[in-house]
């Protein structure tokens, strides 16, 4: 019998337990209030506060927010110089309140191109928040999902140099281990804002059997009220994994 390519069939429930998110519409909200783009993704920290706290009250374990992908440093240099800048100011101020909410942070991606000071606070709020277990909130920064598929390959041939003269031993599980995301289940729950109806390679290889919801609210207008309309719509889905209405029913 062929092997499927979904190792494991997760058990569906009404609550999602891993939300993957693309926050995307900042600039456009800012921009249809006459603001300028960077106003916009200052509102959008406030926005990933009230996920963050959502999340936590649903009993949501894993939530992944991509907040800087590999594509976005073609942006206008003022504008990733602000993100940079706002990534820095939002770690030192929120750290401590991630601690105290027993949130456990992990920051995903390619992070060498960051100034030091970056890639330090980065190092100290993971060690600070990595004894907690209430939410893994996971921020996907220069992160890619084919950059992250060809790191793991080449961490696994680092690590198995053997397996180079053996490919045919190389299968889903053993690669699985070396993406950036091995320590999360897959996400059952992906959501975009902004209107856009693309994942934007965003955790492509995680993504295979999970259900795509694409709000069109702004990202910084998303808020308790818009997740439990995701939510709603999640629990219309019926999680087939390539079996039958009659298998997942237990009739089969």
């Amino acid at each position: 019998m062929p092997v499927s390519s979904t190792l494991a069939v997760p058990t569906s429930t009404d609550t999602p337990r891993h939300i993957a998110v693309i926050m995307d519409g900042n600039g456009r909200w800012a921009t249809r209030r006459f603001l300028p783009r960077t106003a916009g993704h200052v509102r959008g920290v406030q926005a990933v506060r009230r996920a963050v706290e959502a999340c936590g009250r649903r009993g949501v374990e894993y939530l992944t927010l991509f907040a800087f992908s590999s594509e976005n440093w073609r942006r206008p240099p003022d504008e990733v110089s602000l993100l940079m800048r706002l990534f820095i100011q939002t770690l030192e101020k929120e750290v401590t309140k991630l601690e105290e909410q027993g949130v456990r942070l992990r920051i995903v991606g390619d992070l060498s191109p960051f100034e030091p000071k970056l890639r330090e606070l980065i190092r100290k709020a993971e060690q600070r928040t990595e004894h907690n277990t209430a939410l893994h909130l996971t921020i996907a920064a220069n992160y890619g999902g084919r950059w992250d598929i060809l790191q793991a390959m080449r961490r696994l041939l680092r690590e198995r140099p053997d397996l180079a003269t053996d490919p045919e031993s190389i299968d889903e599980t053993l690669l699985a281990d070396y993406l950036s995301m091995a320590y999360a289940p897959e996400p059952d729950l992906f959501i975009r804002t902004g209107g856009e109806q693309r994942i934007s390679n965003f955790l492509v290889w995680q993504l295979a059997y999970t259900e795509l919801y694409f709000s069109q609210d702004y990202w910084p207008d998303f808020g308790a009220k818009e997740l439990d309309a995701a939510f709603e719509w999640y629990r219309t889905r019926e999680r087939r994994f390539g079996r039958t209405s009659a298998q997942v029913a237990g009739k089969n």
